[in-house]
């Protein structure tokens, strides 16, 4: 038994570093159901039951369906391993919303914009937003229904991403789909900064 003058120091826990990473990309492609499939937490969200309010100015093509929005953002957490956390942000998707995003981006490390390859044109805003302010990104294809009919070059292509922007196939309703799309966003990020970094010196 240690005596109460004991130099023994009780372990501690490590704190893992905290990340806020945002789910971006258009209305209905799935932003909501990627927080909420993987976040360890009860997701916050904010959807509301769409309105007659919303006829004529929210483009449904594709997802007639559709009956509730996100109007603020949608919150989420997961633990990665014992150093990292990441805080998930989804954004609302509607050109209507758009005026939140800049201060939902405040603080994050990169995004993850999903791409719904039935109207892909949903996701050049997003694209484009992150493109113009240098945030690191990369496109997510929800295979909506487990397909995907297009390659990731011709996605690459109809976006008119870069090389160096990677595209993966994810259903954003399984758990370990979206968790392994987040792990890719980190790894994305890290090995930009290495490289901006350039070679290290002896």
């Amino acid at each position: 038994m240690e005596s109460a003058g004991s130099d023994v120091v009780p372990e501690i826990e490590p704190i893992p570093m905290a990340i806020k990473i945002l789910v971006a990309g258009g209305f209905g492609v799935g932003k909501t159901t990627l927080v909420g499939s993987v976040s360890e937490i009860t997701p916050l969200r904010t959807e509301e039951v769409m309105t007659e309010a919303s006829l004529g100015v929210d483009d449904l093509a594709g997802v007639e369906d559709k009956h509730t929005t996100t109007v603020a953002l949608d919150f989420g957490r997961i633990t990665i391993d014992d150093s990292l956390m990441l805080y998930l942000f989804g954004t609302p998707g509607q050109d209507r919303f758009w005026f939140m995003w800049d201060e939902l981006c405040e603080g994050a490390l990169g995004s993850v914009v999903l791409a719904d390859t039935r109207r892909l044109e949903s996701c050049f805003p997003a694209v484009d937003y992150f493109e113009r302010r240098n945030i690191p990104f990369m496109v997510a294809v929800n295979q909506f229904d487990g397909i995907c009919p297009y390659g990731e070059e011709e996605v690459r292509d109809a976006l008119d991403l870069i090389p160096e922007v990677p595209i993966v196939l994810a259903d954003v309703r399984e758990r370990a789909s979206s968790k392994q799309v987040l792990v890719e966003l980190v790894q994305h990020v890290m090995a930009r900064r290495a490289a901006a970094r350039g070679p290290r010196r002896n």
